[in-house]
């Protein structure tokens, strides 16, 4: 246990993240909303804790200047996402599992675009997997690229805003949240990831009794 709120220390150190500083972010944010090797990334709470040293003024970049440059950097990933899928087409679902890519992951996103249509785009950003997949499998499907477009777009303004505004604001308010960033990342993580392993477990438990039946 202590091992890992030492992980999540260091995760959220802020002066490993000014180090790292403004481009660092933006090249998260791109590779996690396109590059199917990127799901792994914390996207969310970076975002959430770029707003936050912003305004605590550790983070020497104006509010606006960030939003934008972080919305731009996730609308690129997500074309560059669509155009890989576009690419490769279904036999990604026949690639071998690897570090860096789990073919379930990519069932995952396509079971979600089919629950939630085009929607996928703006509500998958929210979700950590979902984010990276959906726009690659949008791409596979060939969705038409205008409605892409347009998803894209209102899917990375929502996500950006969402978390860096919010860290912006509460920072402003409750400067002192910068020392408990921790408890706060861990927070995200279990909100944000809650929602994909109950799904995980409702399509495992799917298949089981599929399996069953067919006996």
């Amino acid at each position: 246990m202590d091992s890992f709120w030492e992980y999540l220390q260091n995760l959220t150190d802020a002066q490993s993240i000014i180090s790292l500083g403004f481009y660092f972010l933006l090249i998260v944010v791109f590779a996690e909303t396109g590059l199917f090797f990127g799901f792994f990334l914390p996207g969310d709470y970076l975002l959430f804790m770029a707003g936050l040293l912003c305004s605590t003024g550790r983070f020497d970049i104006s509010i606006y200047t960030l939003i934008l440059s972080l919305i731009a950097a996730g609308v690129l990933g997500n074309y560059t996402g669509y155009w890989f899928g576009a690419r490769t087409g279904r036999a990604l679902f026949n690639r071998n599992n690897s570090l860096f890519f789990k073919k379930h992951y990519v069932e995952i996103a396509e079971e979600f675009y089919a629950k939630y249509g085009g929607m996928a785009l703006v509500l998958g950003r929210f979700f950590p997997i979902i984010r990276t997949f959906a726009p690659i499998f949008a791409g596979i499907v060939k969705v038409d690229l205008k409605k892409f477009t347009i998803y894209n777009l209102l899917g990375s303004f929502a996500w950006v805003n969402t978390f860096t505004l919010a860290g912006y604001f509460l920072g402003r308010k409750y400067p002192q949240l910068q020392d408990y960033m921790e408890y706060i990342i861990l927070g995200l993580i279990v909100v944000t990831t809650l929602p994909l392993i109950v799904a995980f477990l409702k399509r495992k438990l799917q298949r089981n009794t599929n399996i069953k039946e067919l006996k």
